[in-house]
């Protein structure tokens, strides 16, 4: 395994080449266990990640407090060296739902507040909105995390699902260092406009959902049962016909991987990796098991033939069912 960094953006920090996003060890993918949650932290710190990827609202602050353990626990050596990047302003009820983002100044530092603590830590390395608030100018949100940059509570200003010229407004106002977004062999959107903005502008991607919530994992099947409470069982690519179709593609890219004696799971994450040293894929892994799997995507190489073999496998716009179900498209502004 060769962990060579990279940055995010200009004006970010190096990072490992994946991140880990930690989502997965709280909320919306059924159970976790929180001794293997922290196992596999502290096994990502061990390999070489650096970048641990969270949101104040997985599972109304669980996730951040399951971080905080797993850096308190962690050796000084690798607790030092971990970047914690966080997502804010998603609203939710006491029952789980969800009712909006808000991203007014007064709220963004309230927010920061909060995920310092639970964290227990003095600073976040990466602070960004999970969404773009419609109601809020993208320059007043931002330009409340510059004003925690320079206090010191904040390191670098990200940002999250956010279209081409939002991205401009937000980089015009206060540096930026990376955009989440959502990116993968079925889910290349970003690629049109929003990829080429982001290069111009120095700002760095970090890519989720590189994998698909498993889906081309490898590891899905047609006959997997999910809990109400798991949100692959409300998203379009899971459902009826939609699910065959994708796992008709996850086979067609089995046969590439098994040719190059590796895993479904790893070509796709090698696939991200080959778009460019500006993109950094955050790795979903609840256990260490998966993650021994993710990280051993360093090692495959692709050269022009696998590329142009897995384009053929699965096209840009291969897949069936959009990436949220229709309620929540209509919150990102990528889309718009």
């Amino acid at each position: 395994m060769t962990m060579n960094n990279r940055s995010l953006g200009t004006t970010g920090p190096q990072v490992s080449a994946l991140g880990l996003g930690c989502m997965g060890m709280s909320a919306l993918y059924g159970e976790a266990d929180r001794t293997e949650s922290v196992a596999t932290v502290h096994a990502a710190l061990e390999a070489g990640v650096t970048l641990l990827d969270t949101g104040d609202f997985y599972a109304m602050g669980h996730n951040e407090m399951l971080i905080g353990e797993a850096l308190r626990t962690a050796p000084a050596a690798r607790r030092e060296q971990a970047l914690v990047s966080v997502k804010f302003g998603a609203l939710r009820d006491p029952d789980g739902n969800w009712s909006g983002y808000d991203g007014r100044p007064a709220a963004v530092k309230n927010f920061a507040a909060y995920s310092l603590q639970r964290l227990g830590v003095d600073h976040i390395d990466v602070y960004r909105i999970a969404r773009v608030d419609p109601d809020v100018p993208i320059e007043e949100t931002v330009g409340a995390i510059a004003e925690l940059v320079e206090k010191g509570y904040v390191r670098h200003i990200g940002l999250s699902e956010a279209g081409a010229e939002t991205i401009r407004r937000a980089a015009a106002t206060a540096p930026i260092s990376d955009l989440q977004i959502e990116y993968s062999l079925i889910s290349r959107g970003i690629e049109d406009r929003i990829l080429p903005t982001t290069r111009e502008l120095g700002i760095g991607i970090t890519a989720y959902g590189v994998l698909s919530r498993g889906l081309i994992s490898g590891h899905f099947s047609r006959e997997r049962q999910l809990a109400a409470t798991d949100f692959r069982a409300h998203s379009p690519r899971f459902q009826g016909e939609n699910l065959q179709h994708n796992l008709n593609l996850v086979e067609a890219l089995r046969k590439i991987a098994e040719g190059k004696g590796v895993t479904v799971a790893q070509i796709a994450i090698a696939w991200v990796l080959s778009r460019g040293e500006d993109i950094v894929p955050l790795v979903g892994a609840r256990t260490r098991e998966r993650l021994s799997e993710a990280l051993g995507a360093l090692d495959v190489t692709l050269d022009e033939a696998d590329l142009s073999a897995i384009e053929e496998a699965v096209p840009a716009d291969a897949a069936a069912g959009e990436r949220y179900p229709e309620s929540q498209m209509a919150h990102l502004d990528s889309e718009r």
